[in-house]
């Protein structure tokens, strides 16, 4: 507020002046990313830049009535990326950390980006540039029938993987059960996570057999897709950053694993005893976790219930891995 002039003992106050008129706020999301680092700012604005320049139909989507704005809604980038609407929301106001590589893949596909287009997207985002180069074939997409099944499954966690354990979707049960950030960053391969993250591997109780199947199932991938310069690079990053991992490829272990069991120390429902199920559709490994007795069933629902009561209507995919 304005302060008034100083008065004198023998002059009565002037009245104060009215308070000046506060300026009009700023739109909400461009005072969000005003607070953030530049780098997640200027990846929010490209983002956005891309997003607006796109038609429906250059993507394969109907116009549909009342689009206020041009380009592509942020829910249609979502779709076309497999990611969810809040997560997607969130990157665009600069609240989401260091999206994992094949993440920005996927977005770089969604939009549209070119191989320059492409590789500024990583370089703003990661500080690096893409490691599977531009021309290379797209990730695969997750069809809507496979987000409906993983949604479908509300009480046992569930995610899709590629070939390179990249995982591409999961269901708000698999948030409850790896954490909130599962599948971005660091986490944004299951190997990687559960080579190279300590946390992962404290939690994971019988970690050494369950390592090795992963190993085993790397390498028949690699078998399969020796071209795939992505997968060679994760191959190169975990043999040069674990030695265990270095260990167990150069024994030529391969393995294609289906199903299992393994125990998880989880540090908010206690210990769980949990089937795992693996299930191949195209591109795509569907991975399942059920409880295997009963006590984990019954602290499996109430961590489930616990994270998933408040989840909105959207946010139940979104990217993600975890082994």
């Amino acid at each position: 507020m304005t302060e008034c002039p100083p008065t004198t003992p023998h002059a009565p106050a002037l009245p104060a002046p009215p308070d000046p008129p506060d300026p009009p706020a700023p739109p909400p999301e461009r005072a969000r990313t005003r607070a953030q680092p530049p780098r997640q700012a200027e990846l929010a604005a490209f983002l956005r830049a891309k997003r607006a320049r796109l038609r429906p139909e250059e993507v394969g989507l109907p116009d549909g009535p009342r689009r206020r704005t041009p380009g592509l809604r942020r829910q249609e980038v979502a779709q076309l990326a497999a990611v969810s609407v809040e997560w997607y929301v969130r990157l665009e106001q600069g609240r989401v950390g260091t999206p994992g590589g094949a993440v920005l893949d996927a977005l770089a596909e969604a939009l549209r980006l070119t191989p320059d287009e492409h590789r500024h997207l990583h370089r703003i985002a990661r500080g690096e540039t893409p490691v599977r180069p531009p021309t290379a074939a797209p990730l695969p997409r997750v069809r809507d029938s496979l987000r409906q099944l993983l949604d479908g499954i509300p009480l046992f966690p569930a995610y899709l993987t590629d070939h390179r354990l990249d995982v591409l979707a999961h269901n708000a049960a698999a948030r409850a059960l790896f954490g909130p950030e599962f599948g971005t960053g660091a986490t944004d391969n299951t190997a990687r996570m559960l080579f190279l993250d300590p946390a992962t591997r404290t939690t994971q109780l019988d970690w050494s057999r369950v390592a090795r199947e992963t190993v085993g199932h790397l390498r028949t991938a690699a078998a399969r897709h020796p071209a795939d310069p992505r997968l060679g690079a994760l191959l190169a990053e975990l043999r040069l950053r674990s030695s265990d991992f270095a260990l167990w490829w150069d024994d030529h272990t391969v393995l294609e694993r289906s199903s299992g069991t393994k125990r998880v120390a989880h540090p908010e429902a206690g210990p769980l005893r949990l089937h795992y199920d693996i299930l191949t559709t195209g591109d795509h490994h569907l991975f399942t976790l059920t409880p295997a007795d009963p006590a984990t069933d019954r602290a499996l629902r109430r961590l489930v219930t616990a994270h998933t009561t408040d989840t909105a209507p959207g946010a139940t995919v979104r990217p993600i891995t975890a082994a």
